[in-house]
């Protein structure tokens, strides 16, 4: 380490991929926090990083500490128990290894590890972590999800609050922040915030209507409508020259604050922004632990990371479904149970290890089925339905939609094509054997056979409007309870 190096008194360490450290031990052994007020202080500390990969292969190198503004989030639960997410990051007392912060994540990096390229190409992805500023030297660790769902360690790194390579000017306000609806201190409710992005300034009228309109349209299902007085709901205006945001496919530049895009995978609905900086630098404007991005699109597309972000096209005739199904992604981990779409990802795997999402399993022995309890007695597993007969429908169906986007049809067509496939979808399971039965219903997680979904249908497999099956609500209602309970 150079001398400069040792003044800032800001260590990164890089740790061998799955292995076992003294420092882990230590950590886990001592996982009851202190008092907020104790190890903290007002401010939101955030760690931006590089994390660049191929297959196994990874690195991560810091880019920066900086103060994030005033901190949201609860001052009574710090300690995620909620056991989502492809990574885990904790923060521990330097002093005492006691661990006094921890949240569960994914990121944009994991998915590319399950496509053919990622498996061939080295990418790198910025990605920051955000806890309360700590009053004395912490050790922040980063660990990954193994097959066997336990988390080994791949990074850590000591900080200490008052050296001089960390940054506390606060940050500047980027964009105009406004107030959707507002129930209580940030502190006890679970904090939104809704970013627009390629709405010119006569626009912004639009961008308004969009997020009232789908506000509401999430708090239309339960939980969250049950939920709502524990939400705050924030918008932030970034209005732009011209509108709309990046469509590679469609050969439609453009250069947004966020760098929103869709082809993500090269996939022409998926849509993110990879440029974790700048979604950052505008969000801290606001007090948030949750953001999704509205799109001015009508390009049916979106996206949701655990712990990242959500997108959701807001000029789609499915713009409802979007913004509640990809929110979900983002908000709770749950996993897609879609199976039929075509994907990005590497499918047709015959061996899985147990999903970490709580709406997807590998298993129907009934002894250790995650949703178990919520299993009548005489419901079989697996659970029967019109596999085939669906699946037959799909295969016409995805051919259909594949050419409407090869010809580059108008997005009225495909609006059509999902109209009629609600209608076949809502006769074909209404005459089931097990229409509203919790039990294991094959196919979910992009494979056809292996992996169960808890229902018929939910949220999470179609655009049918049926809600959120009764374990994707219990998912929901942990997460919430999360940043709202004391």
């Amino acid at each position: 380490m150079s001398a400069n190096a040792a003044a800032a008194r800001v260590l990164y360490v890089l740790v061998p991929l799955g292995a076992a450290t003294l420092l882990s031990a230590a950590m886990a052994a001592a996982q009851v926090p202190a008092s907020f007020d104790t190890s903290f202080s007002d401010r939101t500390m955030r760690v931006d990083y590089f994390h660049t990969l191929r297959l196994d292969e990874r690195v991560i190198t810091l880019d920066r500490v900086v103060d994030d503004g005033p901190w949201a989030g609860s001052r009574t639960r710090l300690i995620d128990d909620t056991n989502l997410g492809m990574y885990l990051f904790e923060v521990a007392d330097r002093a005492t290894n006691r661990v006094l912060y921890s949240r569960g994540f994914s990121t944009l990096a994991n998915e590319w590890e399950t496509t053919p390229e990622g498996r061939r190409e080295w990418r790198t992805f910025h990605e920051s972590l955000r806890f309360p500023w700590p009053k004395a030297p912490v050790q922040v660790v980063v660990k990954r999800r193994t097959p066997d769902r336990r988390f080994d360690q791949i990074w850590s790194m000591v900080i200490e609050p008052d050296s001089r390579f960390v940054n506390t000017a606060p940050p500047v306000p980027l964009g105009r922040v406004w107030t959707v609806f507002e129930n209580g201190p940030a502190a006890d409710k679970v904090d939104l915030l809704i970013l627009g992005e390629g709405y010119t300034e006569a626009q912004l009228p639009r961008f308004h209507d969009d997020v009232r309109r789908l506000v509401e349209e999430l708090f239309r299902y339960e939980p969250f409508k049950s939920r709502r007085a524990d939400f705050n709901v924030r918008a932030i205006d970034l209005p732009v020259r011209e509108p709309g945001v990046h469509r590679p496919q469609a050969g439609a530049p453009r250069r947004t604050p966020l760098s929103t895009e869709y082809n993500i995978f090269d996939s022409e609905r998926y849509m993110l922004t990879r440029d974790n900086r700048a979604l950052r630098e505008v969000a801290a404007a606001a007090p948030y632990e949750f953001l999704e991005i509205l799109a001015n699109e009508e390009h049916y597309g979106g996206g949701g990371i655990l712990n990242a972000h959500a997108t959701a096209a807001a000029g789609s005739a499915e713009a409802g479904y979007l913004f509640v199904h990809e929110f979900a992604h983002h908000f709770a981990g749950l996993a897609d149970e879609y199976y039929t779409s075509d994907v990005a990802y590497e499918t047709g795997i015959s061996s899985r290890p147990e999903p970490w999402e709580p709406n997807i399993t590998a298993t129907t022995d009934r002894q250790r089925l995650k949703w178990r309890d919520l299993v009548e007695p005489a419901t079989p597993l697996p659970t029967p339905w019109p596999k085939a007969e669906f699946e037959a429908r799909q295969r016409e169906y995805q051919a259909k939609r594949r050419e409407l986007r090869r010809t580059g049809a108008p997005e009225s067509e495909m609006a059509a094509l999902f109209a009629g496939e609600r209608d076949f979808e809502t006769a074909l399971f209404g005459r089931a054997p097990f229409p509203r039965a919790v039990g294991a219903f094959e196919g979910a997680g992009y494979e056809a056979a292996g992996l169960f979904r808890p229902e018929q249908d939910c949220v999470m497999f179609s655009r049918n409007l049926v809600g959120f099956c009764r374990v994707c609500q219990r998912g929901i209602t942990r997460v919430i309870d999360l940043y709202s309970r004391p």
